[in-house]
């Protein structure tokens, strides 16, 4: 990987790291389902008029829109809305690569290996440690919100890889589109038209900043560069980057926001990366799968073994760090070559 690529890899770590505090800022101004709404009518608006028509079946942008768009999106901000940390909720959501490997285990029949295996258990006594440390310092309730966005985060892995769009930034723009009404609907109902209202009668510059931060940076163009990264790179190089996304996040909230950092959070840290590190890089005894964060090194990497038509092309795809699945397929037996005799 070229130095400028390894910077940009970096970069948008950073940028999904960050985007917790920034979501946390946001929460201030804004009801957290209300909030999520308006992050996906920015990321939706006006792009999609932009990236062309969408290169998947409908059904496929709906089921992500609403697994990754309103449950995945709307636990994670009325979860940190309630008082989950920001920092923390950065960590424990990498608990996805655990439900992903599971998910794709009982959907698409891949069994994880024996490393892959000691990975989930890792990450679970990560969890654990989290949950021990949480429980103690603030609400248990948040906490359980953020596992379960992990879980419907890896659900919706489960389903852009069935999905296998080949352009990562033309399916994330229109499955933005998907959430907007449903937490609109939900927004009203739960928080309140005179809360919603307030909200945006009182839009001020930091307000909007957010707003455009988490639609603009941490989606288009984060997604637009992961996406980018892996046109180019194999998935096995760029998905490990996503392990960084905790520890910028985990940085900048104690940067930002003052929140601590106990030890039991920095021993929960360790276990939940290194066992989602060991469950997203070993290989699976089916062809590896390609995973990543949001999905998009699965999408990418499968895109890549993709004809023009859209239909599979024979080889096998390369082995990544990822726990959704890929059909091993077996080359077309080849007819003997015949002998010929040299001339003389």
């Amino acid at each position: 990987m070229r130095p400028s690529h390894l910077l940009l890899a970096v970069l948008v770590a950073a940028v999904w790291g960050v985007n917790f505090t920034v979501v946390e800022i946001g929460l201030g101004h804004f009801p957290p389902l209300l909030f999520s709404a308006l992050r996906f009518l920015a990321a939706a608006l006006p792009a999609v008029f932009l990236v062309g028509r969408p290169k998947v079946a409908w059904k496929w942008i709906a089921g992500v829109g609403l697994v990754l768009g309103v449950a995945k999106f709307g636990l994670v901000f009325v979860g940190m809305d309630a008082g989950m940390p920001a920092g923390l909720s950065s960590l424990v959501l990498q608990i996805q690569a655990v439900f992903t490997a599971v998910i794709a285990a009982a959907v698409l029949g891949e069994r994880p290996s024996r490393v892959q295996a000691l990975g989930m258990l890792v990450a679970v006594a990560g969890i654990g440690a989290a949950a021990v440390d949480e429980g103690a310092s603030g609400p248990l309730g948040a906490f359980v919100m953020v596992v379960g966005a992990a879980a419907a985060w890896g659900v919706s892995n489960v389903l852009t890889r069935k999905a296998a769009p080949p352009d990562a930034l033309n399916f994330m723009v229109w499955v933005s589109t998907v959430p907007v009404l449903p937490l609109l609907a939900l927004s009203l109902l739960t928080e309140g038209p005179a809360d919603d209202l307030a909200a945006l009668r009182g839009l001020d510059w930091q307000g909007a900043g957010t707003i455009l931060f988490v639609a603009w940076v941490s989606t288009v163009f984060g997604f637009g560069a992961w996406g980018w990264l892996l046109r180019r790179h194999p998935a096995s190089t760029v998905a490990p980057f996503s392990l960084l996304v905790p520890v910028f996040g985990m940085s900048s909230a104690a940067l930002f926001l003052g929140e601590s950092v106990t030890v039991p959070r920095w021993c929960a840290a360790a276990l939940l990366v290194g066992g989602v590190a060991l469950t997203t890089l070993a290989p699976s005894r089916r062809a590896a799968g390609e995973a990543g964060t949001p999905g998009t090194a699965g999408m990418a990497a499968t895109a890549a073994n993709r004809r023009p038509d859209g239909s599979d092309a024979p080889d096998a795809r390369g082995a990544s760090g990822a726990p959704d699945a890929s059909d091993t397929q077996t080359p077309p037996a080849r007819r003997p070559e015949p002998t010929l005799t040299p001339r003389r």
